[in-house]
């Protein structure tokens, strides 16, 4: 018997349409796979081990990812901060 092999795309398809709707037997049966071939795409995609989970950010490596995503929380915090400070200053100028 031989094994099938199932491209990057396909399994990327199996994978979503398994967590929209949280079954992967239903996403099996729908397409004619083995249960646990299922569950395994989307148990190795979570944990971040699948090859074709690097495919969602192409133009980009994830240390620029993980860099962008840092500068966002540190511009986010900033923020925050910002409109702490200028709350209080207004609640200041309201009392008086």
């Amino acid at each position: 018997m031989q094994r099938k092999k199932y491209s990057d795309e396909f399994k990327q398809q199996i994978i979503k349409e398994a967590i929209e709707t949280g079954n992967c037997s239903i996403v099996a049966r729908k397409h004619n796979l083995i249960p646990s071939n299922v569950a395994r795409w989307v148990r190795t995609h979570s944990n971040g081990n699948n090859s074709a989970s690097k495919n969602y950010y192409p133009d980009k490596n994830s240390k620029e990812l993980a860099k962008e995503n840092e500068q966002l929380k540190k511009i986010l915090g900033e923020k925050e901060l910002e409109i702490a400070i200028l709350r209080d200053l207004l609640k200041k100028t309201n009392q008086r």
